[in-house]
């Protein structure tokens, strides 16, 4: 009797170690479906809230675009960064290009509502949220996002 259970016991972990390798595999694998859209490439620049961008810090529904590095140590992502601050005073960033069109020339351009749009494709996608999810338009992406981090008086934006 003790044989049997123990046989099951062993059989159900084997079992459940297997739907866990297998459950981690697929979130892996369909985690950033959206942000591979855009090609990777090195992004890190620094919002100083002391001396670049004073009025930024404690800001609400209010964007910085870059379109070209400030220092030799920036790296602005494919097509430029929007740098977004919410209505709560949280950061997020998100690469300018418009991921329906993957042309680092072709960049969405923020509003006063939390959106943004591309005026070649038309498509417009929510900022304010913090995902830059798609709302209308041909597009059936998202905008790739970048790590938003604020230490200190500065505002660090990588990937």
């Amino acid at each position: 009797m003790e044989l049997i259970i123990f046989d099951k016991l062993k059989t159900l972990k084997s079992n459940l170690y297997l739907f866990l390798c297998l459950l981690s595999v697929l979130f892996m694998s369909c985690k950033n479906e959206d942000q591979k859209r855009i090609p990777d490439v090195p992004v890190y620049f620094e919002v100083n809230f002391l001396t670049s961008y004073p009025t930024f810090r404690n800001s609400q529904n209010d964007t910085i675009v870059i379109t070209k590095p400030v220092r030799t140590v920036d790296r602005i992502g494919y097509g430029g960064l929007l740098i977004y601050s919410d209505f709560f005073g949280n950061y997020c960033a998100f690469d300018l290009c418009c991921p329906n069109e993957v042309n680092p020339s072709i960049r969405i351009f923020p509003d006063e509502t939390g959106h943004a749009s591309c005026k070649v494709c038309g498509s417009v996608y929510d900022i304010s949220s913090g995902f830059g999810n798609r709302i209308s338009g041909p597009s059936a992406w998202s905008l790739k996002r970048y790590k938003a981090q604020v230490y200190g008086d500065i505002l660090y934006i990588s990937n």
